[in-house]
């Protein structure tokens, strides 16, 4: 599963590594909103969240539908280049028209039609039902917002506006003056590696979920992601480029911005100690959970965890024929669960006690990727 962006005959200097002071105020404000998801991050979300004047906490509850579950398209940039500062990015957003934004705020893109585009909400009913359901699954607060913006979207836009320039003044221009200048050094170094040494290796860099793919059908960027979708970043209409932002906010999600009619976004996590800086793909994380799924191979697994056995010794064990046993080797093997090594005429096999401690992290970070 991934997100492909077709990037067929995309110059290299189309593709701009660029700090977003809007995408990590939206990334610092769903990390206030899900803590769990950013370990990392506790102290200073404990800290902030425990400084929140009574009425800046409500408001942000009130407007969490576009950051809590997924990020609304209207916090990464609208822009080729991000704005250099909020102000700059909020007068961006605010140059889009009605239905550009509402269709943007209230697009959610774990939604089977986030791909697909569409008329915006406030000129077709079937999409504003559609948001006015999602809303009421998040809570009578989220259902007031958007029954609110769908009424009068030129005063929620306003209140959203001054929303956000109330937390740069309460909490996140210090953090985003801690911060701007290591997001700035990783943008100038990808930029650097783009020049030097070609996008596949900048985007490998910037994240190992990232990937150019180029056969005779063109060129394309796969976004490892427990997501199936595609977009162009050569529309004409829209004009052409990936962006790609760098956050200090956002580990462990990678954030693409892929709607119809919209200019690409990938937000990537900077690296981080905390965390492995090669994650295993979605598709291997599958492969081993699946490999899991087998009651067998649970049981072979409770053995092979303790010390090294041949093929025969877990046949006698289990009393089960040889074969069947070396069938179910063969897919832990496969999926990378298994050490195996030679001890004179025996050929022992074993667990990968390290592999499997980390699943837990793997899966956490491919949903939340």
């Amino acid at each position: 599963m991934s997100v492909v962006i077709d990037v067929t005959g995309l110059p290299d200097e189309h593709f701009v590594f660029s700090p977003s002071p809007l995408a990590e105020l939206s990334a610092a404000l769903h990390a206030l909103s899900e803590p769990s998801h950013h370990p990392g991050l506790h102290s200073w979300t404990t800290t902030t969240l425990a400084g929140l004047e009574p009425d800046l906490a409500g408001r942000l509850s009130e407007a969490d539908i576009l950051w809590r579950s997924t990020r609304s398209d209207i916090l990464l940039p609208s822009r080729p280049r991000p704005g250099a500062t909020l102000a700059e990015e909020l007068d961006h957003v605010d140059a889009m028209d009605d239905e550009r934004y509402v269709q943007a705020a209230l697009e959610i893109n774990c939604s089977a039609d986030y791909g697909e585009g569409g008329p915006s909400p406030l000129v077709d009913e079937a999409a504003r039902r559609r948001a006015l359901e999602r809303a009421a699954a998040r809570g009578p607060g989220q259902l007031g917002f958007v029954r609110h913006l769908l009424a009068d979207p030129p005063s929620v836009r306003s209140w959203i506006r001054r929303l956000l320039e109330d937390c740069d003044r309460a909490f996140f221009a210090d953090a985003w003056q801690r911060v701007r200048g290591q997001l700035a050094a990783d943008a100038r170094h990808k930029t650097d590696l783009l020049r030097h040494k070609g996008l596949p290796e900048a985007l490998a860099a910037a994240s190992p979920a990232i990937a150019v793919e180029e056969d005779g059908d063109g060129r394309r960027l796969v976004v490892d992601k427990l997501a199936q979708s595609r977009t162009t970043a050569v529309d004409p209409a829209v004009g052409p480029g990936v962006t790609l932002v760098p956050t200090a906010f956002g580990r462990p999600h990678l954030v693409v911005l892929h709607a119809p009619g919209w200019r690409p976004v990938i937000e990537y996590p900077v690296a981080s100690r905390e965390l492995r800086a090669s994650p295993d793909s979605v598709e291997v994380m599958e492969r081993r959970l699946e490999a899991l799924a087998h009651p067998v191979r649970v049981r072979l697994c409770r053995s092979l965890a303790r010390a090294p056995y041949t093929t025969g010794e877990l046949a006698s064990g289990l009393g089960i024929t040889a074969p069947e046993v070396s069938r179910h080797l063969k897919v832990l093997r496969n999926a990378g669960l298994l050490t195996t090594r030679r001890h004179g005429r025996y050929v022992q096999h074993r667990l990968d006690v390290t592999v499997v401690a980390r699943l837990g992290s793997d899966f956490l970070e491919a949903v939340l990727r």
